[in-house]
């Protein structure tokens, strides 16, 4: 193995290893790692994170240099930026990340550093703490869950759960789902169907939005609630035409066909569901639970709105994942890890993630600070209760390490539209995104080596 201070890859030898599109891309950049950090930082240290802007406030950054003395440097996340500032050897200390896809994606180029030994050591951060969700962050070599840890979401939902308008629900005679038995997905495209509101050939209210964080993930989540996977057991390829995954490709077909909610052929003016919910102008959204952080902000809206579990397919798996998952990861060339770790710990567990807690904005990722979660009023306990019910139904589902997921949603994107809109069958389009979708992954597991 190279020392720490070895040549750093060819920019050209990066891209080379990018598994094609957009989103991420990552090179085998070996090294080993710098000796365990104790989790105290030297006075005046300078940290860099590459992070949107949503992800660390500028009052957040200031509040770093009062409570642990580090002085936190923003860069703006660019996947064409780290590749320049990973290639020239001076990677970001940590690096934002969706845990779902980009976990097993980067891992299997070896660009993360594990943090195993870095929990194993803190004060902070304890793994018999830590909520299963942060095992979309582990991937042992092959399959996302197990092995190693290389980051951890700073908070998350269950993305396949949705909210819902009570308001507009009795409007339209439509009766509310159980608290905490879920419905399946026929029932709830049914019941989208009964609340969308048309006027003038436009619609007006959408009856329920059901898009996931990003479609090849949904897909992946929908066959195995299904009962069965999208992916081979290498995740290598695959296969839209078992009849799992047939089913959900097929589920997903006749919602966006339906134009009862947003979708590539109907999309919704505002780019997201939570302007048009709050509206009063979606009836349901597959949001998950962070979706309160805006809802509990409004009070008009907030006493109508609950939470329900992730619907099932008759005969199904009950499942409900995280998509999502965001975080932040340590590069392996990082060079100032002590201080990086000291950010990560306050970040992931003291006074950022004790807010975020309270504020509704996802479910905390240490099962310690779940009592600081909305409860007072009794719309939230109702949500809180529900929520907290869904939690033992999630699973980690695995996603490909051979392609970003970014790309696949590209190649989703271009092809879907013609079945979307009745102009191709669906067993035509899982012969498409079969064929598509598998050259991509061959050409990543090839660069992955």
């Amino acid at each position: 193995m190279r020392s720490h201070a070895g040549t750093p890859p060819s920019r050209r030898r990066f891209l080379s290893l990018l598994a094609g599109g957009t989103g991420a891309g990552a090179a085998v950049l070996s090294g080993c790692a710098l000796q365990v950090s104790s989790g105290v930082s030297g006075p005046g240290e300078t940290v860099t994170l590459m992070v949107k802007p949503d992800d660390i406030s500028p009052e957040l950054i200031k509040q770093a240099q009062r409570d642990i003395g580090v002085k936190i440097v923003a860069v703006r996340y660019d996947i064409t930026k780290l590749i320049g500032m990973m290639t020239s050897g001076s990677p970001p200390d940590l690096v934002r990340g969706v845990g779902a896809v980009d976990a097993p994606y980067f891992a299997a180029r070896d660009v993360m550093e594990e943090l195993d030994p870095y929990f194993a050591s803190s004060s902070v951060l304890k793994v018999d703490d830590l909520d299963p969700v942060n095992d979309l962050w582990r991937y042992d070599g092959r399959t996302q869950g197990m092995g190693p840890r290389y980051g951890m979401a700073k908070d998350f939902s269950q993305d396949s759960m949705y909210w819902y308008n009570t308001a507009l629900f009795d409007r339209a005679g439509v009766d509310h789902p159980p608290e905490t038995e879920p419905v399946t997905y026929e029932q709830w495209l049914e019941s989208a169907r009964r609340l969308t509101q048309r006027k003038n050939g436009q619609t007006t209210v959408f009856g329920g939005s059901y898009n996931g964080v990003l479609t090849p993930n949904l897909l992946a989540s929908l066959t195995v609630s299904a009962g069965g996977s999208l992916f081979s057991d290498d995740f290598s390829r695959v296969d839209f035409t078992t009849p799992e995954a047939r089913k959900a490709l097929g589920w997903y077909v006749g919602y966006c066909g339906a134009r009862v909610g947003p979708s590539i052929i109907q999309p919704d003016p505002n780019g997201w569901d939570g302007p048009t919910y709050q509206a009063n102008r979606m009836a349901m959204s597959n949001s998950g639970y962070w979706l309160g952080g805006v809802i509990n902000a409004d009070r008009n809206l907030a006493p109508f709105s609950r939470l329900a579990p992730a619907p099932v397919f008759e005969g199904g798996a009950r499942v409900s994942p995280c998509q999502a998952g965001t975080g932040l990861w340590m590069p392996k060339k990082a060079r100032n890890k002590e201080a990086a770790w000291r950010v990560f710990e306050w970040f992931f567990g003291e006074a950022p993630a004790k807010e975020r807690a309270a504020s509704g904005w996802g479910i905390p990722t240490l099962r310690s600070l779940r009592p600081l979660m909305p409860s007072q009023e009794p719309y939230q306990a109702e949500v809180l209760r529900v929520q907290e019910a869904e939690l033992k139904h999630f699973s980690v589902i695995a996603f490909t390490p051979y392609a970003t997921a970014d790309s696949l949603y590209g190649l989703f994107n271009q092809i879907a539209p013609a079945a979307l809109r009745g102009h191709m069958t669906v067993d035509a389009l899982a012969g498409r995104l079969n064929s598509v979708m598998n050259e991509q992954l061959k050409r990543g597991k090839e660069q992955v080596g």
